[in-house]
């Protein structure tokens, strides 16, 4: 920077990234499934209640569902997990559900009888018994 100019020849870079194309390429996404390391552990049609409890990091489990019962509706096979991706500690793929929360397990009422899908990684669901 103090000379004002470049000392060194910029290093070949394989790929370029046009402006231009930004947009599209942004829209197509990236791929986030991976190879799963073992089966799912919960399947189409089984209740899970959410995991509840503070954490020291973002999360994308949303807090209206945490300690609640819900019944998993979809899986999606195994993906990167993006809580432990954001925070630079790796991948760590893991199953990633769908899962349907009935209106009156989240808010108590039954006007409208809605239900509230989630998708939510293993790591977020527990067994109910």
């Amino acid at each position: 920077i103090a000379q004002g100019r470049m000392l060194h020849a910029p290093a070949p870079v394989k790929r370029v990234l046009h402006a231009a194309d930004v947009a599209a390429v942004l829209a197509r996404g990236s791929p986030t499934e991976r190879p799963a390391a073992a089966p799912a552990r919960f399947a189409i049609g089984q209740a899970v209640r959410m995991r509840a409890g503070r954490v020291d990091y973002h999360t994308r489990l949303p807090g209206y569902v945490q300690g609640r019962r819900g019944t998993v509706e979809r899986l999606h096979g195994a993906h990167v997990f993006a809580d432990s991706n954001a925070q630079g500690a790796g991948e760590a793929p893991q199953w990633l559900y769908t899962v349907v929360f009935e209106e009156a397990e989240l808010w108590g009422s039954r006007a409208q009888q809605l239900s509230v899908s989630v998708d939510a990684w293993e790591s977020y669901l527990e067994a109910v018994e």
